[in-house]
């Protein structure tokens, strides 16, 4: 009886823990919502991204930690994907997937494309905060 009691009380357990948010927000880019990060004077971290991109593959779990890093809590992470996304291409000047851009309000900070390095991702993410 306890047994059956512990396993339906589970659940709502897990259901009532409070979740632990990541640290920067990850939403897709929109020149509006880019505009109000700016204007915030926000940390932006910019990934452009192709679903096809071996190097973006390689790229993304280093910008998670660094998404996930409790100094990022107030940034915010822009995806932009590289094959739909032409307008916003223009408006960063990017020429190619797997490039990174940290923002810190409206100064740019730091930019790189086709790096895989954790390190040097990190270094050049971090020049946002």
């Amino acid at each position: 009886m306890l047994r059956r009691h512990l396993l339906t009380a589970a659940p709502a357990v897990i259901v009532a823990a409070p979740r632990r948010a990541a640290a920067a927000d990850r939403t897709p880019f929109t020149e509006a919502a880019f505009a109000t990060a700016q204007a915030a004077g926000r940390s932006i971290l910019i990934e452009v991204t192709a679903p096809w991109c071996p190097t973006c593959r390689a790229q993304k779990p280093h910008v998670d930690a660094v998404a996930a890093d409790p100094r990022m809590r107030d940034a915010i992470l822009f995806t932009v994907d590289f094959d739909s996304q032409k307008d916003v291409l223009r408006l960063l000047n990017v020429r190619s997937q797997s490039t990174l851009i940290a923002f810190r309000g409206r100064e740019e900070r730091g930019r790189a494309t086709g790096i895989t390095d954790g390190a040097a991702i990190r270094e050049l993410l971090f020049r946002a905060v």
